[in-house]
């Protein structure tokens, strides 16, 4: 058995997306047929929960629809770099103690910059610099799901569908390991979408940030009240 989580955008609630853990049959194994079958069982097992549609968001997904939104393959327009992968710009804007940002990954495919060991390599992570503008580490994942959302504004009938989910799922993202999630946010365009705030959202970084980090303040007051 294997636990992963699943995020559903909300409405009314005040945070803009809730993560479930879900517990569903692992089936081992490294073959791109054993992940897609995984995602199947974590799918069918959301779904006996009342979680459904469910989408999964990598390029393991069943659909088309997920795979062309995995962010080795969902393209963002940088008026500095021009188009290029969500994971590209968002790899290389990477600043780091020892080196960064590492511009050559802008021209790179996800898996060629994945497998670079400078992202490993090159002491604690201090900021973000995309093409000068500069990003900090607070709000966490601020950075990557503003990227992921301005990417599908860009791309507005990848955007439209999304809306058509209830959940939305990674079967290769461990939050043990990992902070930013292609899932989550796809799941907070819905959210910002269905509330009307889309567009607020996106106009600037100050106001993105600013929504962002005023969502995370009311959960957090109304979880210290309910404790």
């Amino acid at each position: 058995m294997a636990k992963r989580p699943i995020f559903i955008p909300t409405i009314d609630s005040p945070e803009f997306v809730k993560t479930k853990e879900i517990e569903f049959k692992w089936v081992p194994g490294m073959a791109f047929s054993q992940k897609k079958k995984n995602v199947q069982s974590f799918h069918a097992a959301a779904k006996a929960q009342g979680i459904e549609p469910v989408l999964e968001i990598s390029t393991k997904s069943q659909i088309s629809l997920g795979e062309a939104l995995s962010a080795f393959n969902l393209k963002v327009r940088i008026p500095a770099l021009g188009q290029i992968s969500v994971e590209a710009a968002f790899q290389g804007s990477k600043v780091f103690e020892l080196g960064g940002p590492f511009k050559e990954y802008y021209n790179m495919t996800g898996r060629e910059i994945r497998h670079d060991e400078r992202l490993r390599n090159s002491g604690n992570l201090l900021r973000f610099n995309l093409a000068e503008d500069i990003w900090g580490l607070e709000p966490k994942t601020a950075f990557y799901d503003w990227l992921y959302l301005t990417a599908l504004t860009q791309n507005e009938s990848l955007g439209k569908q999304l809306l058509a989910f209830r959940g939305f799922t990674d079967i290769e993202f461990n939050p043990n390991k990992s902070i930013n999630c292609q899932a989550y946010s796809a799941a907070l365009f819905v959210a910002l979408s269905k509330r009307d705030r889309l567009n607020e959202a996106i106009a600037s970084k100050e106001a993105f940030l600013g929504i962002i980090a005023n969502a995370q303040k009311t959960a957090q007051i109304i979880q210290g009240k309910l404790c």
